[in-house]
C-alpha cells in the first residue's frame, strides 16, 4: 500500500511537470511568434534629456528614417532630469518587447563613476542596440598660450603648475573627465572651472579668462576657423572630417587618449535576440542612408551603426574607464 501511494504521488509530479514543461513551451512559442512579427505597434524612444539638446537633435534625425525601414511610427519621449537617470531609469523599467527605448549620450557611461546610488546597472539593465554616431571631442586652448602641439602644452604646463585653468560646462562632464584624463596620462597639474552650461565656459575660453577646454567639435570649429581659439589636437581614434589637418591626441603620442561622445541605442534587460536584431539592422541601414548620414555630419556627428556586441564591448570599456579617471582625479560620487 506504502509503495502505490508514493508511485501514485510520482505519476502526479511527473504530470504537473510535463504540463509545466508544455506551458513553458507555449510561452516560449509565443514571445518568438512576438518577436519574429515585431515591429506591429508605435515605438517610443525616450530622450533622457530636454528637446534641443544633442541627444535630441541627433535622435530626431535619423529616427523618421528608421520607422520608414520598421514600418511602425516612432515617437520621441523627452524626459530630461538628473543628467538622464530619470529618463533612463523609465526605459529599466519598460517591458522588454522592443517598444521602449533608450537614446542615450555619454551621460549612461559617466553616471556611475558619478553617482553613488544609480537605481540601476547601466550594463546588467540594458540590452545594447548599436552606438549611433559619435561627437568628436576637440582640445583648444585661448591664443594667448604659445603651445601650437600637445607636447608643448604639456611642457608649459609642467613649468607653471596649476596657473593653467580649464573650462567644463559642469561638473561630470565629458569636457571635465577628458580634462582630467590629460592630468592623470601626463602628470601636469591644471584648475578647473565649472560652467553651468556649454554656452558659458566657451564664452568666458574665448574672452580668455581660462585658457583650455576640451568642447565638442561642433562647438569648436566655428571659433577656431575665425582664430579666437586654437585647436592643438581631436580626440578621436581618427581624425575628424571636420578637422582634418588636426592630429588626434595617438598621434601626438598619448596613445591610450581617446574620449567619444558616443550617443546609442539601449533596450531594457532581457530583450529578445530577434527583436535586438531587427532593430539592431534598422539602426545600421538607417545611419547609412544618404540623407541621414550627411545630416548628422553637418551637425558634426559621425555616424556609427555598429553591432550590438560591439556596442556592448563600447559601453563596458567607457564606464570603467571613467570610473578610473574620477577615481585618479579624487572625485567623489555623489
Amino acid at each position: 500500500m506504502k509503495l502505490t501511494r508514493l508511485g501514485n504521488a510520482t505519476m502526479a509530479t511527473m504530470t504537473t511537470m510535463v504540463a509545466m514543461a508544455a506551458m513553458a513551451g507555449a510561452l516560449a512559442l509565443t514571445t518568438t511568434a512576438h518577436a519574429q512579427n515585431y515591429p506591429v505597434k508605435t515605438i517610443r524612444m525616450v530622450i533622457p534629456f530636454a528637446a534641443g539638446g544633442n541627444t535630441d537633435i541627433i535622435g530626431r534625425i535619423f529616427a523618421p528614417k528608421m520607422a520608414e525601414i520598421l514600418g511602425q511610427q516612432i515617437i520621441i519621449d523627452n524626459r530630461g532630469g538628473a543628467g538622464s537617470v530619470i529618463g533612463t531609469e523609465a526605459v529599466m523599467r519598460a517591458a522588454p518587447d522592443g517598444y521602449t527605448l533608450l537614446m542615450a549620450s555619454a551621460a549612461h557611461t559617466i553616471n556611475p563613476a558619478m553617482i553613488k546610488k544609480l537605481p540601476y546597472d547601466s550594463v546588467k539593465d540594458f540590452t545594447p542596440l548599436g552606438v549611433v554616431a559619435d561627437v568628436p571631442t576637440a582640445f583648444v586652448i585661448h591664443p594667448s598660450l604659445p603651445p601650437k602641439n600637445v607636447k608643448e602644452f604639456i611642457a608649459l604646463a609642467k613649468a607653471r603648475p596649476n596657473d593653467i585653468f580649464y573650462s567644463t560646462a559642469g561638473q561630470g562632464t565629458v569636457g571635465h573627465l577628458s580634462s582630467e584624463l590629460l592630468v592623470s596620462s601626463t602628470g601636469i597639474k591644471l584648475t578647473a572651472v565649472h560652467y553651468k552650461g556649454s554656452g558659458p565656459s566657451m564664452i568666458d575660453l574665448v574672452g580668455g579668462h581660462v585658457q583650455m577646454q576640451f568642447p565638442s567639435m561642433p562647438a569648436a570649429v566655428p571659433y577656431v576657423a575665425s582664430g579666437r581659439l586654437r585647436m592643438i589636437a581631436q580626440t578621436g581614434e581618427k581624425r575628424s572630417p571636420a578637422a582634418p589637418t588636426i592630429p588626434t591626441m595617438i598621434e601626438q603620442g598619448l596613445k591610450d587618449f581617446v574620449v567619444s561622445s558616443g550617443f546609442s541605442m539601449f533596450g531594457p534587460a532581457n530583450l529578445p535576440k530577434p527583436i535586438v536584431d531587427r532593430v539592431n539592422a534598422a539602426l545600421a541601414q538607417a545611419l547609412k542612408d544618404p540623407k541621414v548620414s550627411k545630416t548628422l555630419l553637418e551637425q558634426g556627428a559621425e555616424p556609427n551603426g555598429n553591432s550590438p556586441e560591439a556596442h556592448d564591448k563600447f559601453n563596458r570599456t567607457e564606464i570603467q574607464k571613467w570610473i578610473k579617471v574620477a577615481r585618479a582625479a579624487g572625485i567623489q560620487p555623489n
